[in-house]
């Protein structure tokens, strides 16, 4: 395999256990859908959908929604969570960067902290605007690098292998000028709004084990890390206290940034 090939194989199988984290990010779901202007009579899709919540709340609005992603262990729990509310939704395996759908298929199309992980931005950015029609709404949720989330990511980044030459880091999509210079003059309208979702933990240690269960890169970071208990032992204590500056109140506060643009 291929460089780029075996990059996402290692996604797939990272994120493939995120699941139990998928109710901290219901709300904002819901917000970006909102946030979007999603209505009943709009085809939608949500890319880099994970366990559908992004999808559910579109559907919940009346829309006609499909749910992309490249990660087949969340896409079965996104199934399960479509029965269960009874709402029909497209769900469908495949890369953000090789969308499986004709041009100017979507109204809209979302992406709740997804496609940010794509390793090359330009291909994953013009695939969401190739399937989307003109007049339609992009809108999408990242996170920023100078926030909690993505001060962890780069704190635990530098624990795994590095990319392969080329990939940029998937913060940079947290980045206002960076989104700008990405979106182009493919869109119109650009617009900016932080968000903030609070995560229950009973202590840092809490948040810290529910992070190397279920949040990719920690996890791979972690199966890395568990042969060499000293370098673990320093590694967990640099990451709880990260997690210090965040925690108040039995909360985590996480900070996160939605992004609104209209294509030409």
């Amino acid at each position: 395999m291929d460089p780029l090939a075996l990059f996402k194989a290692a996604q797939r199988e990272a994120w493939s256990t995120f699941g139990p984290l998928e109710a901290t990010t219901t709300i904002p779901a819901a917000t970006l859908v909102k946030w979007a202007r999603v209505r009943g009579d709009q085809a939608v899709l949500d890319v880099a959908c994970g366990t559908g919540v992004v999808a559910l709340a579109a559907a919940r609005r009346g829309a006609r929604v499909s749910g992309l992603d490249l990660t087949p262990e969340l896409l079965a729990q996104a199934r399960v969570h479509s029965a269960l509310a009874g709402v029909d939704i497209a769900w469908t395996e495949g890369d953000v960067e090789a969308l499986p759908y004709p041009d100017a298929s979507f109204d809209a199309v979302l992406s709740q902290f997804g496609h940010m992980f794509a390793p090359r931005p330009d291909v994953a950015l013009g695939e969401m605007l190739r399937v989307l029609k003109p007049g339609g709404t992009l809108a999408f949720s990242t996170w920023p690098p100078h926030f909690f989330i993505g001060v962890m990511f780069a704190f635990v980044a530098g624990h795994l292998p590095p990319p392969p030459p080329g990939i940029p880091a998937p913060l940079a999509w947290g980045d206002v000028g960076t989104i700008r210079e990405r979106l182009g003059d493919a869109v119109t309208g650009v617009i900016f709004h932080a968000g903030q979702m609070r995560v229950p933990a009973l202590s840092l240690a809490h948040h810290r084990e529910s992070l190397e269960r279920s949040a990719g890169p920690a996890r791979r970071a972690l199966q890395i890390l568990k042969d060499d208990p000293e370098k673990l032992v320093q590694f967990r204590a640099a990451l709880d206290a990260l997690i210090s500056d965040y925690f108040e109140d039995g909360s985590v506060q996480q900070d996160f940034l939605m992004t609104r643009a209209v294509k030409r």
